[in-house]
Parts: structure tokens; sequence; C-alpha cells
């Protein structure tokens, strides 16, 4: 309701739907910001260090022009590295390496995570079956209480058909306020958890796709090793 105006259920409807077409613009926005906010970004006080066509290093506060295109590493106040950029290589370029280094570093350290934590493919597997049935058991719930709720709403939706502007009799009287409400928050319950479902459908298949890429990432690395 509006200005104590009654809302009528396609009106309601038809809000919903508005809102919800601003949630992907709203995600965007944030996700932008996360990007134009790194954790790591060159500051005031960070130092640079580059290498002259010498191999000789320098420290300052800033890149002198002329050494523009040398090797530059930006340090922080305590000395540690915080951005790379390498000779000669444009902005492109540079982003290029840094995206390469820090998938490397990610697999690094996703390898080390597996060599150190099973003992074995079967313990991989008996965790993926654990979480698999467990995800399942949550499906399965979802999915029951979606059905739930499609009924809830088919029915009131079967309601409305007696009442205008659904109703083509000239007898018809006006949806009562009630059950326009409830038919407004019914749509909106069952969009909800339809796309809560979805997520659950979709954390599942990505889950089942990870261990099984881990499983054969292990047996990799473990073949490597045995074998040097």
């Amino acid at each position: 309701m509006d200005n104590g105006a009654l809302v009528g259920p396609a009106e309601g409807i038809a809000r919903i739907k508005t809102r919800m077409r601003w949630l992907p613009l709203l995600m965007s926005l944030l996700s932008v910001g996360a990007v134009l906010c790194p954790a790591q970004t060159p500051s005031p006080g960070n130092k640079y260090m580059w290498i002259d066509k010498n191999g000789e290093r320098h420290y300052g506060d800033a890149v002198p022009a002329d050494a523009s295109q040398s090797d530059t590493r930006v340090l922080n106040s305590q000395g540690i590295e915080v951005q790379h950029q390498g000779a000669g290589k444009d902005a492109q370029q540079q982003s290029e390496q840094s995206r390469r280094e820090q998938e490397l570093a990610q697999r690094q350290q996703h390898d080390h995570f597996l060599l150190v934590t099973y003992a074995s493919t079967k313990d991989i597997e008996r965790l993926r079956d654990e979480r698999l049935d467990q995800m399942d058991s949550q499906i399965r719930a979802a999915g029951s209480y979606v059905d739930t709720l499609d009924s809830r709403l088919k029915g009131f939706q079967t309601q409305a058909m007696n009442f205008k502007p659904y109703s083509t009799s000239v007898n018809a009287r006006h949806m009562p306020d009630g059950l326009a409400e409830d038919l407004v928050r019914a749509v909106k319950e069952s969009h909800s958890q339809h796309v809560a479902l979805d997520a659950r459908v979709a954390a599942e298949r990505d889950a089942r796709d990870q261990f099984n890429a881990d499983i054969a990432r292990y047996k990799e690395l473990t073949t490597r090793r045995d074998q040097g």
C-alpha cells in the first residue's frame, strides 16, 4: 500500500519485479567497487625500486622519467613488494603477467593443501561423497518447500480468478485486500525460494566438479612425487 491506497496483485507484482531489476545493477556496482579498491595498491607511503640498464638497483619516492620502462617494484613501508611492473611492458602486459603470477601462486598453494591434507584419493572421494550427500539432502528439503509454496500460490491464483480484474463475470466483486496481499507475498516468496534452490543446485554441481578436479590433480601430483 502507498499513501493509504490499496495495491492490487498485478501492481504489487509489478513493483516487486521492478525492484528485482535493480539487484543485478547493485551487485555490479559492488563488484566494481571491489575492483577499484584492491587490497594492495601503491600509496603515498610506498617506495619504488627500479633496475637501470646496467642492472643496478635504485630506490626513491618516484621513478625517473628516463627509467619508466625499467623493471620496477613498488615496496610498502615495511619493504614488502606490493606491485611489480616488468621492464618494457605496457599496462595490459603488466596486468596479464600479474594475473598469471597470481594464478600460479594460487595453484601452488592448492597443490600444497592437497598433499598435506589427504593421504590418498580415497580420502578425497570419501569427503566428496559425504559433502554431496549433505547438499543433496538440503536440495530435496528446499525442493519440497518450493513445491508447497507453489501449491499455495496456485490456490491464491485460483481464488483471484473469481474477482475483478481477472473474472469476466459482470457481477464479479473487486478482489479483497487480504487476498491481494496474500497473492503478492506468495509470488515474492515463491520467487525467492526458487532462486535459492537454483543456487543450491549450482553449488552442488560446482562442488562435484571441484572434488573431481582435486582427485585428478592429487593423482598427478602423487604420481610425479613417487616417480621423482
